[in-house]
């Protein structure tokens, strides 16, 4: 390739990467998709129960599994929604405190996530930062979709990749 054409496609591929960095950059998330109707296990130092709303607040050392995916952080407060056979189910997970979440060999880590049931959908937001291998991306919100194994990251993105490192 002559010199020309290498600058021409340096500067289309920065300038794909700044359109992408400024609307955010959709990224794979874990080795397969994940079965979100599979149980959830929560580990923790100690369980309380907000009489106020009924949530049930783990905290210390929490640990979240569901499948090949989990959640660690400082406090997940699980929140309950009434299903259509009236039995409450788990609707959702707020986890604060240095939240990770591992799937498969990628990682992602957050201040704060939103883990939504029944869509699968986990919002990781405040200095997010993901691992894939030996590649790293950063921003400030990521919203992983488990049921499609996908990524978006949004505001700020930032990535550092290895030549030669596959995702």
């Amino acid at each position: 390739m002559g010199p020309t054409r290498f600058l021409m496609a340096a500067v289309a591929a920065a300038a794909v990467a700044g359109m992408a960095a400024a609307q955010g950059t959709s990224v794979p998330f874990g080795v397969f998709r994940q079965d979100t109707s599979l149980p959830v296990e929560v580990n923790a130092d100690q369980l309380a129960v907000d009489q106020a709303d009924g949530a049930a607040v783990f905290s210390g050392n929490v640990t979240v599994a569901q499948g090949e995916m989990r959640l660690s952080a400082g406090e997940v407060r699980v929140h309950y929604a009434r299903g259509e056979d009236g039995a409450n189910r788990i609707d959702r997970l707020e986890a604060t405190g240095g939240v990770t979440v591992v799937s498969g060999r990628d990682a992602a880590e957050a201040r704060e996530a939103l883990y939504t049931l029944a869509s699968g959908v986990i919002v990781l937001t405040g200095d997010v930062l993901l691992t894939q291998g030996a590649n790293t991306l950063s921003a400030q919100k990521m919203t992983v979709n488990l049921t499609e194994g996908t990524g978006l990251l949004e505001g700020g993105v930032r990535t550092i990749f290895q030549p030669g490192a596959g995702p």
